[in-house]
């Protein structure tokens, strides 16, 4: 679609340079990373005008929307959860803003609601971001974020009388809750309070334990653990099964690699012991039977194994392997029915085994076909449980699973308007630029030819270890009613094939990342799926640096672009809330070798003054404290000044909305609708 007629908003240049290592790089656009300033403001006005004027002018705007309105208009429940006795899920009757949590003392009885979020604000926005009962079921710690940001508040709701108490908890952010075995308070982790007016762009150091007692203000909490001398550095507390323990795993950035301490909670004087002291592997915490702790790790297995530690001898000649390393994935290990479930990656897609605690295996869970099962929830002794099966056209289906007799049985299905025997997905392997082999899953209605003429979706991650596996959308769904084929590949950066795939993908090998998804997309012109005219790409957060690499790189390559809160300033992504976080991934442009690699591909750096770019419409939201918006609206500003073709380079900033957790189905149905009209008109759809 021609847009020839759009005029840009003006972006005035600035003459900020920065020097890194002896090399002078323009930052003219440094004045959009206030976005409160009245310059950003206006700016964000009128680039949403645009914006929003083109939108108005696609004709397939509204039929999307009512589409999508419809097929998203379907009953869906959590997987239940027990806890303190009681059950628990989460329930949406389709077109909710948020899903509603449901309490009810044994299966058979009627539930009742225990907490609505669409009741905190009129148009959605306050979520439910996280939750955790009492052992005996009387409490709920629960906390909310609004407009999507990552600031979380917490507060405490008794069960009984659905009333909430007095406690309210602040300045919490990336943390859960754990409630101590005496249901007289729960730990937690938080930072300190920053400036008000710079809350959602101000950098995060210094998180630090606490224990929160019950009725007592937050100034009362008592400090379990900081490090004064370590500002990267965070603590997630979780309490043992039995209430003895307080395991504490020490993050650094998005680094899998950990340190694991623990606290004898038996003894309020014992001292928080270094069991893990060094940053050499991932160890995730699964049980303890007395003083021997088991874990699930990637020490020498990329792959994940699962250990032993007795803290009686911690010492690594007395560590024992249990389940040894394979040819698939370990993603976690759970005990139910004093057996370890464990959850693997095949290729991508879940297997789940049943192992005794000594290591043998008792079965193989027989799932439903090849997609993403999860929950298996519980406690030691339970012998039932109860896990979700989805895939790209199998909307999560909830089964009750028998540990004893190794049965599921259906236990809800969601009714959902479309014919799932009218599409088919397949699974293929193709080679990389490197000769690496990639797996990539396809899926799109029964039927078409094979002709380059499918307008294709293009969707993709690749980092922080982060898996993408079959999973149920709707907007997918709708997407390939309109005739589109939807194709997902597995980059290394991720964690499909363990820690050696995500190490190929990061820092020095990220390259490695942008050509297995370039190599993706050639794959699916020369096999007759798609042409350049009619392939578009799509992807969110790193995914959307992702997109921005690629285009600039092979702008050749693609006809349209939906980078959605994307890492576009590779030079100064560091600078912002969390974003110092990410340098376990991207490295530093602070280090000379890693700033050559990123201003390399650095989207915002790599853009050509004359080249004509795809149909891009980027995405951002005015509250995202984890990719400040800043990114967007530099790239914007700068694709717009540089594009030389007729297509329509456009940013869409949504409104008290964050990095997309907690977003209310209403913005979502808005932005994707959206973006499908976008593609529609530019891939002649």
């Amino acid at each position: 679609m021609i847009a020839n007629s759009l005029t840009y908003p003006p972006s005035p240049q600035h003459d900020q340079v920065d020097t890194y290592h002896g090399v002078a790089v323009p930052d003219p656009y440094r004045w959009l990373e206030d976005p409160q300033s009245p310059a950003s403001q206006e700016w964000i006005e009128a680039q949403n005008a645009v914006t929003e004027g083109y939108l108005q002018t696609l004709s397939r705007r509204g039929e999307i929307n009512d589409r999508l309105t419809q097929i998203w208009n379907y009953e869906r429940y959590s997987t239940p959860f027990k806890r303190g006795g009681r059950y628990f899920y989460f329930k949406n009757d389709g077109l909710q803003n948020q899903s509603v949590l449901y309490t009810l003392p044994s299966l058979e009885a009627e539930p009742r609601m225990l907490l609505d979020p669409n009741t905190l604000s009129e148009d959605g926005t306050v979520s439910l971001s996280g939750m955790e009962v009492s052992e005996n079921g009387a409490y709920m710690a629960y906390g909310l974020s609004s407009a999507g940001s990552d600031w979380i508040e917490w507060r405490v709701r008794d069960i009984e009388t659905g009333e909430d108490t007095d406690d309210l908890l602040k300045w919490v952010k990336f943390s859960g809750a754990s409630w101590s075995h005496d249901h007289q308070g729960f730990f937690y982790s938080r930072y300190d309070e920053p400036d008000e007016a710079s809350k959602l762009e101000a950098i995060n150091y210094y998180q630090k334990l606490y224990y929160h007692r019950l009725g007592t203000p937050q100034s009362e909490d008592v400090l379990v653990y900081e490090r004064p001398d370590q500002k990267e550095w965070g603590f997630g507390g979780g309490v043992t099964e039995d209430g003895r323990y307080l395991i504490i795993s020490v993050w650094k950035g998005t680094d899998p690699n950990n340190l694991v301490f623990y606290k004898d909670l038996s003894n309020p004087e014992s001292p928080v012991v270094e069991l893990i002291s060094e940053f050499e592997a991932s160890y995730s915490f699964v049980d303890n039977d007395g003083t021997l702790f088991w874990f699930r790790t990637d020490l020498d297995a990329p792959k994940g194994r699962l250990i032993a530690i007795d803290i009686a001898q911690p010492e690594r000649s007395h560590w024992q392997e249990i389940i040894p390393e394979s040819d698939n994935t370990l993603e976690g290990v759970g005990i139910l029915n004093h057996q370890f479930v464990a959850d693997y990656l095949k290729d991508a897609y879940t297997t789940i085994r049943i192992f005794s605690l000594t290591g043998e295996l008792v079965r193989e869970v027989e799932l439903p076909g090849i997609g993403s099962a999860g929950g298996f929830d519980g406690k030691r002794e339970d012998i039932e449980t109860f896990y979700s099966f989805t895939s790209f056209t199998v909307p999560p289906t909830i089964y009750r699973y028998d540990m004893v007799t190794g049965e599921s049985t259906l236990y809800r299905q969601p009714e959902v308007d479309f014919d799932p025997s009218a599409y088919t997905t397949t699974q293929v392997f193709y080679t990389s630029k490197d000769g690496t082999r990639v797996p990539m899953f396809i899926t799109h209605k029964k039927g078409i030819e094979l002709n380059g003429q499918n307008p294709t979706l293009l969707y993709g991650y690749g980092g922080f270890s982060i898996s993408l596996t079959p999973s149920f959308s709707v907007s997918n769904l709708v997407w390939m009613e309109m005739g589109g084929v939807y194709a997902m590949p597995n980059l290394r950066g991720g964690g499909e094939y363990g820690e050696e795939w995500h190490l190929a993908g990061t820092k020095l090998n990220k390259q490695n990342v942008f050509d297995d998804f370039i190599a993706a997309a050639e794959w699916l012109i020369a096999e007759g799926y798609t042409s350049a005219e009619k392939l578009a790409i799509a992807g969110g957060s790193n995914g959307g640096l992702l997109v921005g690499a690629c285009m600039t790189q092979r702008p050749d390559l693609f006809a349209a672009a939906l980078p959605a809160v994307g890492v576009m300033d590779m030079l100064r992504f560091n600078q912002f809330t969390i974003g110092w976080a990410w340098e376990s991934d991207y490295g530093s442009p602070q280090n000379e070798d890693e700033f050559k690699v990123l201003y390399g591909y650095s989207p915002l750096h790599n853009l050509e003054p004359g080249t004509a770019y795809p149909a891009t419409l980027i995405s951002t939201a005015d509250h995202d404290d984890r990719v400040v918006p800043a990114h967007s609206f530099k790239f914007a500003a700068a694709l717009q000044a540089a594009h030389g073709g007729e297509a329509p380079v456009l940013i869409r900033i949504e409104t008290k909305a964050g990095h997309g957790a907690g977003k209310p189905t209403a913005k979502v149905i808005e932005e994707v609708s959206d973006k499908w009209a976008f593609l529609a008109a530019n891939l002649g759809m």
